[in-house]
């Protein structure tokens, strides 16, 4: 019989080799149908099924929408619940299934889909599943507020830290809005654990908390705030309905990208190649900038004729980004939130308190103090070294929920109370 692993090896490989080299239109003959599988909405799904069942008329797009958890239990049961493709933003999924087996390689011409947006990867360099769509994180603004307040306009995610937009900043609560723990991390990567967690606890003492994604612009769109930390798409598709804001990238952020996959079972594996060439083709990329779906194509060319309201990100300056780590970022995403809830969702008052008596303090004059005071305020109670061992990452994972570590939760929030209690004591002397 052989190694097992050598046929399973074999088997990739002579798949990889049949999809690179199917001629086009033979699905059409193969498979009348595509089975796909999103958490996708479906104001954005419907247009794609429209534009590709217009593009390849003999083959039916059939779409199974599951949000992330039960799609992971879908493509971990046995068959694969029928899938052909996993077309989804569900970022962890991707990576953690492609290292059970369940995805194919794909064929993917690098000269056109380049898997990378300047130095920051995109794509899983296997190519077990590709970027299908990208979205950055920055700040929606409302000019008018910062302009009452003669406050310059930021630049910096430290910019909203600063005592000048002290009740002005709207921060989502990573554990009840979607895209925040993606967020956060993109901040926590470029300026280091520690020194993010310092910076974010400052910025909380200036912010209203979202617990929903509704409240994210609203404030800042009425001029009760202005900034929020937001995934791009948000302020894209309220500045097209003529809201008062304005987008920025701050420099060092991140674009992170959607994902598309054939599955290795798939029923139908010829039309799921059609699809995912779809998808990932000029014509199929150009459907994101339409105004119901308002996202970044992964194809430099699909640029080529937008208007210069539109932001490529191919072409920011190269400081804007960094090699972010992809492999890191979703995976500790329920970390991060359970932090930002122990650190600073359940003390943002005594934040609020400590940081104005501290910033009072350093406006008289830095001191050993105020230094000590600074040091023992931005302290987190995770670790560098934590913060980046899989272990530990990995025991907030969903799947752990009912292991979740409260005793550690409460050393946590013990250990905040004793340093922000003697950072408090420091400059209230």
């Amino acid at each position: 019989m052989g190694n097992p692993m050598n046929r399973v090896h074999a088997l990739a490989l002579a798949s990889a080799l049949f999809f690179a080299g199917l001629p086009a239109g033979t699905a059409q003959a193969a498979d009348s149908e595509v089975v796909v599988l999103t958490s996708y909405p479906e104001e954005m799904t419907t247009r794609y099924e429209e534009a590709f069942e217009r593009a390849h008329p003999g083959i039916d797009l059939r779409i199974v929408w599951q949000q992330g958890r039960d799609a992971m239990a879908t493509l971990r049961a046995e068959g694969r619940g029928g899938i052909d493709v996993y077309w989804s933003p569900a970022a962890f999924n991707f990576p953690t299934l492609a290292d059970e087996g369940v995805f194919l390689p794909l064929a993917v011409n690098r000269a056109e889909v380049p898997g990378k947006i300047g130095v920051q990867p995109i794509s899983d360099a296997a190519r077990r599943y590709e970027a299908f769509e990208v979205a950055g994180y920055g700040l929606a603004i409302n000019e008018k507020p910062l302009a009452d307040k003669h406050i310059p306009m930021p630049s910096r995610w430290d910019d909203l830290a600063k005592p000048a937009f002290d009740g002005l900043v709207v921060m989502p609560v990573p554990s009840e809005v979607g895209f925040a723990p993606s967020l956060y991390d993109v901040i926590l990567q470029d300026k280091g654990w520690s020194a993010g967690w310092a910076m974010l606890s400052e910025m909380a003492a200036n912010a209203s908390l979202a617990q929903r994604g509704g409240q994210i612009l609203g404030p800042v769109i009425d001029g009760k705030a202005a900034a929020a930390l937001t995934i791009d798409f948000m302020p894209r598709n309220a500045i097209a309905e003529g809201q008062p804001l304005t987008l920025i990238y701050p420099a060092r952020t991140a674009f992170l990208p959607a994902y598309v996959a054939i599955v290795a079972s798939a029923p139908h594996p010829t039309a799921a190649k059609v699809f995912t060439d779809y998808v990932l083709s000029s014509a199929g990329q150009k459907l994101l900038f339409r105004r119901e779906i308002n996202r970044y194509p992964i194809r430099p060319d699909a640029y080529d004729d937008v208007d210069g309201k539109t932001v490529n990100p191919f072409a920011v300056s190269p400081g804007a980004t960094y090699a972010y780590d992809l492999s890191m970022g979703p995976a500790r995403g329920p970390l991060i939130s359970t932090l930002f809830n122990v650190a600073i969702t359940a003390r943002q008052d005594k934040l609020r308190t400590l940081w104005r008596a501290i910033q009072a303090a350093e406006a008289k004059g830095v001191s050993p103090a105020t230094k000590e005071a600074r040091a023992l305020a931005g302290w987190v109670p995770v670790p560098d070294n934590d913060a980046v061992a899989a272990k530990v990452i990995m025991s907030f994972r969903p799947a752990k929920a009912d292991a979740a570590p409260t005793a550690q939760m409460k050393a946590w929030a013990d250990a905040l109370d004793e340093r922000q209690a003697r950072a408090l004591a420091l400059v209230s002397k």
